[in-house]
């Protein structure tokens, strides 16, 4: 009887380990954040853009694009791997409609480990921008961008795979900037 249940509890427990390690991992490198949470805002907003693209809405825009257009089948190599893009912007008429509590909800779900401060401006004009990245141990899974004005507030989360070098092959191209920065690698 010992031996049944030894021969059942060794493998069950086994199953068990990895499962709850898989299930952690999952959730750990999941890059894409709530932002359900400054919905709240929106009836004090002006003006309310609200973007949801999960990757099934990808896929299919992607299909439009044309793989003979050279600009095009780079902007659609880029999206064919992305999981997400999300983007919550609220206008105000007035200075100060949102709380430091409001953007610290987003960035609370910032602070783990998985995600790295990359960028931070803090301007006298109250503009304040921060850009955050998650990563594994050799790609760009997630981005997430807060741009904090007085009478604006924008977060945008970007979930998938990003490859900086194909999007460096985009800038002076579909309204992105042309950054002269060069990604390629020593």
């Amino acid at each position: 009887m010992t031996r049944i249940i030894h021969n059942f509890i060794k493998p069950f427990c086994s199953l068990t380990l990895f499962l709850i390690c898989a299930a952690a991992a999952a959730h750990a490198q999941n890059a894409k954040i709530n932002l359900e949470t400054l919905e709240r805002l929106s009836d004090k907003a002006s003006d309310v853009v609200d973007v949801t693209i999960d990757e099934n809405t990808l896929r299919l825009a992607s299909k439009f694009l044309n793989d003979k257009k050279i600009d095009e089948a780079k902007v659609k190599e880029i999206v064919s791997a992305l999981k997400g893009v999300y983007v919550k912007s609220f206008q105000f008429d007035g200075p100060d409609e949102y709380t430091k509590d409001d953007v610290e909800q987003i960035r609370s779900q910032l602070s783990s480990p998985a995600w790295a401060h990359m960028v931070g401006v803090r301007s006298k004009r109250h503009e304040n921008i921060d850009v955050y990245m998650m990563s594994d141990s050799n790609n760009i899974i997630g981005i997430t961008v807060i741009c904090a004005e007085r009478r604006q507030l924008t977060v945008v989360n970007i979930v998938g795979p990003i490859d900086l070098e194909k999007l460096a092959e985009l800038h002076g191209h579909f309204g992105i900037p042309d950054f002269d920065i060069d990604f390629s690698k020593p």
